[in-house]
């Protein structure tokens, strides 16, 4: 929620949004650099919204849940971040949050099986502490209990019979 905090050079922030267009919604966040950041945080910010681009390589017809958890989090792991697993993408249509939950973090091979008509959400906050986030008392906004940097990326995607259509695309 936005308060009178001033931004600062240096800092990143991750605005989260949903549209509505006659009454079916999508939802999409992006991290911003504010002014020139750190090498640390550059390399937060490319390796989370990789981390969803390969999430959305297993959004298909005929795989799991559990293959763009996994894609999400080895990625993630890898490059030596750690997975939030507070919050998960979601089925999304009329209702902001509709089953199913898409954790990022988790096995292949598991989980809701993903078929034509699924509108879902794939948004990876990846940290470069420990993966544990608590939430302040506006309700709202995130913060890593460690005070480590946070990014989020994500995109709304629908599961055709053709493939994948990215509905968030800018």
């Amino acid at each position: 929620m936005p308060d009178e905090t001033p931004l600062r050079e240096g800092d990143i922030v991750t605005i989260d949004m949903v549209v509505n267009i006659d009454g079916w919604l999508a939802d999409s966040a992006w991290t911003y650099p504010v002014g020139t950041i750190s090498s640390e945080a550059c390399r937060l910010l490319d390796a989370t919204r990789e981390s969803l681009y390969r999430g959305i390589a297993q959004a298909k017809a005929g795989n799991r849940v559990g293959d763009i958890s996994h894609a999400i989090q080895s990625y993630a792991e890898g490059q030596g971040y750690s997975v939030v697993r507070q919050f998960v993408g979601h089925g999304i249509g009329r209702r902001m949050h509709e089953d199913p939950q898409i954790p990022h973090f988790g096995k292949p091979n598991q989980g809701v099986l993903l078929k034509p008509g699924m509108v879902i959400t794939i948004e990876p906050m990846l940290n470069t502490g420990d993966y544990r986030v608590k939430i302040d008392d506006d309700g709202w906004t995130a913060r890593t209990v460690d005070g480590s940097l946070s990014a989020q990326y994500e995109h709304t995607v629908a599961i055709t019979e053709e493939g994948l259509l990215i509905l968030t695309e800018q």
